[in-house]
């Protein structure tokens, strides 16, 4: 693993991992981290990745994780739109660093969200979502669809007003959040059409240029995103190849797999071999599209 610091704008610097297979790589892969998530927690299957030949990155978004360098969020200003250019400034490295072969993103719950975002998506050859979708309260999983509400009224507001950022890990919800990131989320989450419906045209023409294939596992057992907020999130996408696959605990003979197992170590003899054939399968969608054949739920 190569750590570095990545320049974007206005000053930031990003804390970048870079991990390495033994020959020449056969592909990039960007893991695109969910919202409070350090990139460190990527960092087992960042590492067996590269062992299957693929050169991979993971980041910490503006202000989170090692890019916050210690620094009080207080006054910080970032948003959700900040951190897609952080995302898209790891794919400009990835792909600068390796021009010739193909490059995917792995995106983990908002790191799926985000590349609707991106202002050059023709870099990118495909999207492999894990327990991602819109974040819309209404499409939240049963457990935590009753608690939302007071946590995106009553919480968010008073807590972000009185420390001028959002506190999580002093209160043990998401984690530390920019008061712009956190603001702009909460928008996104009470519009039923999620970030196109809270952003306007502006979203859903980001969206509508994304050409890339995606393919989105949705977690049975997941205990935050449910089968239509992954179904809302694919909609965006509507010029995508796209398709999605259900994974139950059942499938791996696990008891729980939920918003984060599919990362942990003990998943590294299941799920994570089929990690490969899947971005294998995104050219398929892309021969798919192009031949009339709509996208599939599997």
């Amino acid at each position: 693993m190569q750590a570095q610091q990545l320049p974007v704008d206005s000053g930031v610097q990003l804390a970048v991992r870079r991990y390495e297979p033994a020959g020449a790589p056969r592909a990039s892969i960007v893991i695109g981290g969910a919202m409070g998530v350090r990139q460190s927690f990527y960092e087992p299957f960042a590492q067996w990745l590269a062992q299957q030949g693929l050169r991979v990155w993971t980041f910490d978004y503006r202000g989170s994780g090692d890019s916050r360098n210690g620094a009080s969020l207080r006054g910080f200003e970032a948003d959700l739109f900040d951190w897609a250019r952080d995302y898209e400034a790891v794919i400009d490295a990835a792909k600068a660093a390796l021009p010739e072969q193909p490059l995917y993103l792995l995106g983990h719950s908002l790191g799926a969200q985000l590349p609707g975002f991106l202002q050059r998506p023709e870099q990118v050859d495909g999207l492999v979502s894990i327990a991602a979708g819109s974040g819309y309260w209404r499409e939240n999983a049963p457990k935590l669809k009753r608690s939302i509400l007071y946590f995106w009224f009553v919480l968010v507001p008073l807590a972000t007003r009185l420390f001028g950022y959002f506190p999580g890990r002093r209160l043990k919800k998401v984690g530390d959040l920019p008061r712009g990131v956190i603001l702009q989320w909460r928008r996104w989450c009470l519009h039923p059409r999620y970030s196109v419906g809270a952003e306007g045209d502006l979203a859903l023409q980001s969206y509508g240029r994304v050409r890339f294939p995606v393919l989105a596992l949705s977690i049975t057992d997941d205990e935050l995103m449910t089968l239509a907020g992954t179904e809302s999130l694919l909609s965006f996408y509507a010029g995508a190849p796209r398709a999605m696959e259900r994974i139950a605990p059942a499938d791996v003979q696990a008891r729980r797999i939920g918003h984060f197992g599919f990362f942990r170590e003990q998943f590294s003899q299941s799920l994570w071999p089929g990690t490969v054939d899947k971005l294998h399968r995104l050219a398929a969608l892309t021969a798919a599209q192009q031949a009339g054949v709509p996208h599939t739920t599997a």
